[in-house]
């Protein structure tokens, strides 16, 4: 019979490489950054597979009146140098990141500046806030770094400059050589969790996804880091690789502009119903897509702790979208196959990323509209200049974007009535007192079960108002030689969750008599033996 022997490198294919390999900026990644620093990086906090945030490095946390909170640590926790992991670790990550030094560095939460960090003993920091904020709680899953090793790096050097010369952590695997093309990394011997049958990964870095694919089919990689939704069928019938999905935490969604003078007919909630019953969602994954996403209803992804069902869905219905035109006042009148209204047709330009997929989603939404009498214009334009351009300044009608909606579910930032002026995402302008209210009071409380009762209640009332018209949440689909075995993949956060399982992978087995397996089944673990303390 053959079992799992240790032996092997898995090597897989990213397309670029990493810029700073630093645990707070690798947060915003979705690239090397993200997935190297997912493996050599813990904080005290986690992410589980339902968005939840668990401990880590930390034991157990508590918290005191919403602002208080505690961590414990983890006994005989060590660096990927040997060296202890102390409390006093956990005190110079965090307390750097308050440094008066880093006040106009952007991205950096100014939720840092505004918290105090104690060590209570040899193994509990406590946090304080200044006024009870739920979300706080994500920041504590940021990777932490050894003061043994930084505490002489000017603090503006330690968070602004890479850390890709020998970066150390505590995380499962450590690096152990760092080239312009690849990284390779090796079991930590201090991670206390299991040993994984495979001796290395390695990252390999390509210029672009074309460049992974090439190399894959030329078995210089085991892995693809990503398989885009075009390939999706093609790679479904090859017979040499693996393929898991998972549903990814974000939504891709048509943005309304509610306070554009050029389109005031978005305010009326039956003219924003109408558009979305138009689309047929689940055509649009299937045919554009490739199958790589599922209907969205709302902005949090099925599976998330406080995902609910309980809203109203909007299934596909042409003939109800253009009985709710009809009772907005909005005709063919000229039989030009476009509806107006006193003179002014029902026209608009949708905003597109002037990638391939994104503009396909733009032409399907056009030829669907166009069906109930509605003209669009789909103008592509590069990411960048969508937010500086149009988005920030308020200057558009009607965008399709996606927002990823990772760790917390706090939607504050996209749709509460304080975001629609100055640097506030809430672009479309969206200002509804009932659930401004329920977001925040989920801010102000970190019961669980009041939190979800709070957002169950937001999506029921965005899924009635539409403010903005859900599509879809995306899918991840990862790619694996099938040398590899027992790759299994569950519900991901973040693409870079996927080595999770790496312990349990292997590549090389070997042979051993039936009866042995028996009796390795049947045979006590040392910690079960007589006499195990």
């Amino acid at each position: 019979m053959l079992v799992p022997d240790r032996g092997g490198v898995f090597r897989e294919g990213v397309a670029g490489a990493p810029q700073y390999l630093h645990p707070v900026w690798c947060r915003n990644d979705l690239g090397a950054d993200s997935d190297l620093c997912n493996l050599v990086y813990r904080g005290l906090m986690q992410l589980d597979a339902n968005g939840r945030i668990v401990p880590d490095l930390a034991e157990s946390w508590s918290t005191i009146d919403g602002r208080v909170y505690q961590f414990r640590l983890r006994p005989n926790l060590f660096w990927h140098d040997g060296q202890a992991l102390t409390v006093d670790d956990v005190y110079f990550s965090l307390t750097t990141l308050q440094d008066p030094a880093l006040a106009n560095i952007p991205g950096l939460s100014t939720l840092w500046r505004s918290m105090t960090v104690e060590k209570l003993d040899e193994r509990t920091i406590q946090v304080t806030l200044p006024q009870p904020f739920a979300p706080f709680i994500d920041l504590m899953t940021v990777g932490l770094l050894p003061e043994h090793i930084y505490r002489n790096t000017p603090v503006l050097d330690l968070v602004t400059k890479p850390l890709t010369a020998n970066p150390i952590g505590a995380g499962p695997m450590r690096i152990v050589e760092i080239a312009s093309n690849r990284v390779r990394l090796e079991p930590s011997p201090f991670n206390g969790g299991q040993t994984p049958y495979i001796l290395a990964l390695e990252l390999r870095f390509y210029p672009d996804y074309p460049s992974i694919v090439a190399a894959f089919d030329e078995q210089q990689i085991d892995g693809l880091s990503t398989i885009l939704p075009g390939d999706i069928r093609i790679a479904a019938q090859r017979d040499d690789i693996q393929l898991f999905s998972s549903v990814e935490s974000a939504y891709e969604n048509v943005l309304l502009n509610l306070n554009n003078p050029n389109t005031p007919f978005f305010q009326d909630r039956r003219v924003r119903e109408a558009l979305l019953a138009a689309i047929d969602r689940t055509t649009l994954i299937d045919d554009v897509l490739s199958g790589q996403g599922v209907v969205a209803h709302g902005t949090i992804a099925p599976g998330h702790w406080a995902y609910s069902d309980a809203v109203a869905q909007h299934p596909y219905d042409p003939d109800r979208a253009r009985a709710l035109l009809e009772q907005a006042g909005w005709v063919d009148s000229n039989g030009d196959g476009v509806r107006e209204q006193d003179g002014a047709p029902l026209r608009f330009i949708l905003l597109v990323k002037d990638d391939l997929r994104h503009q396909q989603i733009g032409a399907y939404l056009a030829e669907s509209w166009a069906e109930i009498g509605v003209s669009v214009n789909v103008q592509p334009v590069s990411f960048n200049g969508m937010v500086s351009d149009f988005l920030a300044p308020r200057a558009f009608e009607a965008a399709l974007t996606d927002w990823r909606q990772v760790g917390d579910p706090d939607p504050f930032a996209q749709w509460h009535s304080s975001q629609i002026e100055g640097n506030g995402q809430n672009y479309g302008a969206w200002n509804n007192p009932n659930a401004d209210q329920l977001m925040e009071a989920a801010r102000a409380t970190t019961d669980e079960a009041q939190r979800r009762e709070y957002y169950a209640e937001f999506q029921a009332i965005f899924a009635d108002e539409l403010p903005a018209l859900p599509l879809f949440h995306p899918l991840y689909t990862y790619g694996v030689s099938t040398r590899v075995n027992n790759v299994q993949i569950g519900a991901l956060n973040t693409p870079s969750e996927r080595f999770s399982s790496f312990p349990s992978w292997y590549i090389d087995s070997r042979r051993i008599p039936a009866s042995q397996v028996q009796a390795d089944a049947t045979s006590p673990s040392p910690a079960d033996a007589p006499g195990a303390p």
